[in-house]
This record gives structure tokens, C-alpha cells and sequence, in this order.
């Protein structure tokens, strides 16, 4: 496996990850944000409507796998990266929405190798935005979703329970 100091910071919809991730960041480690609201942003802006983006489910999944892609390449590989969602979640996204796996993302996860990932357990207060419109229950069956895919793939886990934010970052780094 990588011995690059790579980590993930994944879990459900609305479990702390960008929180978190602030957090590292002000700290001074690197951090790589979500790919998929990176694309959901920039399609929104460019005026698609967020109806428009999920009535074609395989290609917004094929798109964010994409960009999952591209964000992994462009990091560094000599400092802390702490990437929010690694390409595992992309697996588990596509196995939630029903979308068929194919050569692009398995080829995708054979290069996706992390020093250690850490699953953030789900908030009790959950908020919803512009690009997060799950239900509390779809938010748990992604959890799921992303667990399962990370254990089948044989990537170590750290289970992150529910913490104040700072307290959080430091169970983290303990255990780097």
C-alpha cells in the first residue's frame, strides 16, 4: 500500500468532514476538498439547475468520478493530504444510485491508495444547502454505502465518533 502520507476524511452526508477540514487546514495540514461539490458548484454557476444534474444519475456520477480524479493527481505527494471523500466513495455512489460499475472507476480505485481513512460518524443536526439534499436516512444508507465499499476494498478504518470539532481533529491526529 501507499506509505504516502495521504489520508480520507469520509462518511455520510452531513458528518462534520468539511468542519473538520477547516480545522486541519488552519492547522497547516493539506487538505483536497469534495469533489462532488466542487462539480456541483461550478455546474450551478454555469446556470444547469440541480434537477437538471441528478435526472441523469450515471453521467453526474462518471463526472464526479472525474473530478475525483483530477483532484488526487494535482496534489503533492510529499506533505499531509487529508482529501474529503476518496475514490472508494465514488463505488459507494454509484452502488446507491444504481448506477453500473465500469472499467473507468475500477481502473480509478487500483490507483487510489491512502496511508489511512478516517469515517466520520453522522451529526444528529442535520442541515441540508444548495448541493446536500438527502434525508437523514439516505445520509445513513450512503454512510453505509461508503463503509462497506472502503472494507471490501481493504482500506484500514478509523471509526471518528461524534466530537466536538476540535476534539475531533485531535482524535484524528493521534492516530495518523
Amino acid at each position: 500500500m501507499n506509505t504516502l502520507p495521504h489520508y480520507v476524511l469520509t462518511g455520510g452526508p452531513c458528518a462534520g468532514k468539511s468542519t473538520t477540514l477547516e480545522l486541519l487546514k488552519a492547522r497547516g495540514y493539506g487538505v483536497s476538498p469534495e469533489p462532488g461539490r466542487i462539480y456541483f458548484e461550478r455546474q450551478l454557476a454555469l446556470g444547469h439547475t440541480l434537477e437538471e444534474l441528478l435526472s441523469d444519475m450515471p453521467k453526474l456520477e462518471k463526472d464526479i468520478l472525474r473530478e475525483h480524479i483530477e483532484l488526487e493527481r494535482l496534489n503533492r505527494k510529499d506533505t499531509h493530504v487529508f482529501f474529503d471523500r476518496g475514490m472508494p466513495d465514488c463505488l459507494a455512489y454509484y452502488r446507491v444510485y444504481g448506477v453500473p460499475e465500469d472499467e473507468e472507476l475500477w481502473d480509478a480505485l487500483k490507483n487510489a491508495h491512502y496511508k489511512k481513512v478516517f469515517l466520520l460518524d453522522l451529526i444528529e443536526a442535520f442541515e441540508n444547502d444548495s448541493v446536500r439534499i438527502e434525508t437523514p436516512e439516505q445520509a445513513k444508507n450512503i454512510h453505509d454505502a461508503i463503509k462497506s465499499a472502503y472494507e471490501e476494498l481493504g482500506h484500514e478504518i478509523v471509526q471518528v465518533p461524534v466530537l466536538p470539532p476540535n476534539e475531533r481533529v485531535e482524535f484524528i491526529l493521534e492516530r495518523l
